[in-house]
């Protein structure tokens, strides 16, 4: 099945005129998002019954979870998990010494350097960086793979979580809607009254 936004195009189109995708169902996998519940034993408590931050925090190993969830994709998640403790712990990891890691731990190199490096990439987990260097007297270019910590990744959901914290107070602030107000209409009995005041109006004038 293909995913959303990755459908053929269909027939040829009059030149200036934009073309149209078929949409299919689902999220693609690449930029998908693994949030259980809440509620969920999965996750260890966040927040007190009143809805305020507790002042603990995931692991690494909880962290991961969100991007490759243990119980759909345990193979990704062992290795990412792997490979951030060993980085966490270098702060940066040169061509040599990624394929050291992969080598020690009998990883598929297809697996890290096509599957969970590219993923850890595009959330914000990492930088990946490329140098492009040509050796004296060699006609051949070579581009070692520099791999480092990111911040991105928390940046990302602070600024959806404090995005969403800062809609709720400015809502908040605003006196409530009456029970009655649908849309921008005004509750019947507020409608009520002003005819009222409009009639009085007139009779005094």
């Amino acid at each position: 099945m293909e995913n959303e936004g990755e459908g053929e195009i269909q027939g040829g189109l009059p030149q200036g005129k934009a073309r149209r995708y078929i949409a299919t169902r689902g999220i693609p996998s690449k930029e998908s998002f693994y949030l259980p519940a809440h509620y969920s034993p999965e996750l260890r408590k966040f927040q007190d019954d009143g809805e305020n931050m507790l002042r603990n925090y995931w692991s690494v190993e909880e962290l991961i979870n969100f991007i490759f969830p243990k119980k759909y994709q345990p193979t990704y998640n062992e290795i990412a998990d792997k490979f951030m403790r060993e980085l966490l712990q270098r702060h940066r990891m040169e061509g040599s010494v990624l394929s050291r890691f992969v080598r020690s731990n009998a990883l598929s190199k297809a697996t890290f350097y096509n599957r969970v490096l590219p993923r850890m990439k595009r959330v914000g987990l990492i930088k990946v960086e490329r140098e492009t260097i040509s050796p004296e007297h060699s006609k051949r270019k070579y581009r070692p793979m520099s791999v480092s910590l990111s911040k991105t990744f928390g940046n990302y959901l602070c600024k959806i979580g404090e995005s969403w914290l800062a809609i709720i107070d400015d809502a908040k602030s605003r006196p409530p809607k009456h029970e009655d107000e649908v849309g921008g209409e005004k509750p019947a009995h507020a409608q009520v009254q002003g005819q009222e005041s409009a009639g009085v109006n007139e009779v005094q004038s």
